[in-house]
């Protein structure tokens, strides 16, 4: 009895039997397949089970049709053991160093194309050295001959995405589907990965200095704003001394102010009342005047201009104590025979000026007439 274990497809290569139309058509070229019973590969693979095969003139290939990984890692095998003559891959890269890549493969045989597979590499073990070993490997070694060291670490997620993609477009022609390509342990060259750490190293430092620079910093502005606001009391008490002085000064101002528009004001009255007793002196002075000369006008109107003059002098003389009645006559020469008061006056005056000429003498009498 022949086993076919689960999540297998048992392929059937009869060496016996009438010979074989090929069914594929003309879009398989790889081999032929044949109906069941015929001599060749069958078309119709066998399902998981055991089946009365004769070996000797039947051949039952089992093509596992689960998800199958493939490993490119040195001591690394699955237990289908199709990976145990694969390896770690080596690389070169654009700037000349050498490095090594694990990668891992998921690759799929669906059940209906197991025969075609089977005619085509005569087993799975054939199909991984013959295609999935130089497809994977020739992908990263051109790969890493587009890039440096650095920027292969640094894609290394766009890398594997970009594998996927290429080599499941390749293994198609191959009627294998590729479910999934990923990328394991990047080992870059010693010299490089000292480069790489103390380039690292230093990258942390300058953050540690740049984290201690920012704490000292910030301890400082806290010392700063400690000190200023111990000193905030003093810092306001100042601020109001300035304020109450400038409060100060501007009342003092404004009490000058007031008190020069007071005086201002009060210089202004006493002009105004200067002005005003000046206008009232001068119009009472005319008043007065013009009353008084209204009156000697009337009076002059009322006697000879003459007559009211020797009454105006006999008034002054009366005021200053001279005698009116002369001590000697005169007599003048005027046709009425009679001595004016002028004529007296001057008689008298005569005297007197005789009398201090001589004195001791009485003074001579002056005859009427003379």
């Amino acid at each position: 009895m022949t086993n076919v274990p689960i999540a297998h497809a048992g392929v059937v290569i009869a060496y016996v039997g009438e010979a074989g139309v090929d069914v594929t058509g003309d879009s398989f070229k790889h081999g032929n397949l044949v109906k069941k019973g015929q001599k060749g590969v069958w078309f119709e693979p066998l399902d998981p089970g055991k089946y009365p095969i004769n070996p000797l003139t039947h051949k039952v290939e089992n093509v596992p049709t689960a998800n199958v990984v493939l490993n490119w890692a040195t001591g690394k095998t699955e237990a289908h053991m199709l990976d145990k003559n694969l390896s770690t891959i080596t690389v070169r890269s654009q700037d000349g160093f050498t490095f090594n890549l694990d990668v891992s493969q998921i690759i799929h045989i669906p059940r209906s194309d197991a025969p075609k597979v089977i005619a085509r590499f005569g087993n799975v073990a054939n199909l991984v050295t013959q295609v999935l070993e130089p497809t994977i490997g020739n992908y990263f070694r051109n790969a890493a001959q587009g890039s440096d060291v650095i920027d292969f670490l640094k894609g290394r997620q766009e890398r594997q995405a970009d594998a996927k993609d290429r080599i499941s477009a390749a293994l198609t022609d191959y009627n294998v589907v590729a479910v999934d390509t990923l990328i394991g342990d990047i080992t870059p060259p010693a010299e490089l990965m000292k480069t790489l750490t103390d380039r690292k190293i230093a990258e942390q430092e300058r953050v540690t200095y740049a984290t201690q620079m920012e704490a000292q910093t910030t301890r400082q502005k806290l010392e700063q704003a400690t000190a200023l606001a111990n000193t905030q009391a003093r810092v306001v008490d100042a601020e109001r001394s300035v304020q109450i002085a400038d409060f100060t000064a501007q009342a003092a101002v404004k009490n000058a102010e007031g008190q020069a528009g007071a005086k201002k004001v009060q210089a202004a009255a006493d002009a105004m009342v200067v002005t005003t007793v000046g206008n009232a002196e001068a119009g009472r002075t005319k008043a007065i005047g013009t009353a008084e000369a209204e009156v000697t006008k009337a009076k002059i109107d009322s006697m000879e201009a003459g007559n009211f003059a020797a009454v105006q002098i006999a008034r002054a003389l009366a005021e200053h104590n001279i005698k009116l009645v002369p001590e000697i006559l005169v007599s003048g020469g005027g046709a009425s025979g009679g001595g004016t008061l002028v004529d007296v006056l001057l008689a008298n005056m005569l005297r007197d000026q005789m009398a201090n000429k001589n004195p001791g003498k009485p003074a001579p009498a002056i005859p009427s007439g003379k």
